[in-house]
């Protein structure tokens, strides 16, 4: 290897490492802020499944002829990543568990940071030129809520636009009645059904006469 070519090496391994190219994160704590203010996406590999969010190892930028000297730099840890705006119910741990796959590769793009939590967007793919976010999906399947986004300034333009997606797709559960849209709706016609029962209407009545007479 000649002069010129090591130190052109070595000028694009230390740009690498001035902005993070191949840095592998295993800390909340380790991503730069401006990373998170500018909401980047990082690549990761699902590692488990948690009632607190998706452990998720990092995936770094890879550079062929760099490879070797990653693999030096690189630790062993994992992020927890939490599915931002949205309050998941039991089922939807199960329905995750049932859709992921171990070691399922995914993008997360940066919203919060909370202690070692991040609030984020999840993608996966699902073929070769569709991806799914997973916080929008679990709403239309019925199996969350919308919540506030945490990490995103309230009256920021990006807030309102990934907000606005997420109740679109939480309107699309519960006009179809699904999920716990379907048990809601359910459970306000047993309501409706208890309430017009002329046994009940006359008990309600019964009391009110008590109430005024005695």
């Amino acid at each position: 290897m000649n002069i010129s070519t090591g130190m052109a090496i070595a000028g694009v391994i230390l740009f690498a490492k001035s902005i993070k190219l191949t840095k592998k994160f295993t800390s909340a704590l380790d991503i730069p802020v401006e990373f998170i203010e500018k909401n980047v996406k990082l690549r990761g590999k699902l590692c488990h499944i948690t009632e607190k969010g998706l452990e998720v190892e990092h995936v770094p930028i890879s550079l062929p002829f760099l490879s070797s000297l990653q693999r030096k730099w690189q630790s062993n840890g994992v992020l927890l990543v939490r599915l931002a705006g949205v309050e998941l119910t039991p089922n939807a741990m199960v329905w995750l568990q049932e859709e992921l796959k171990p070691a399922q590769m995914m993008w997360f793009q940066l919203l919060g940071r909370e202690d070692l939590v991040l609030d984020c967007l999840i993608l996966v793919n699902k073929g070769r030129f569709f991806s799914v976010c997973l916080n929008e999906e679990i709403l239309r399947q019925g199996l969350g809520k919308t919540t506030r986004i945490e990490g995103l300034h309230h009256d920021s333009p990006l807030y309102w636009k990934l907000h606005k997606r997420l109740l679109q797709a939480e309107l699309k559960a519960l006009k179809k009645n699904k999920g716990i849209w379907k048990e809601e709706s359910y459970l306000e016609k047993l309501r409706d059904h208890i309430s017009n029962n002329k046994f009940v209407q006359k008990l309600k009545q019964f009391v009110n006469w008590l109430r005024i007479h005695i």
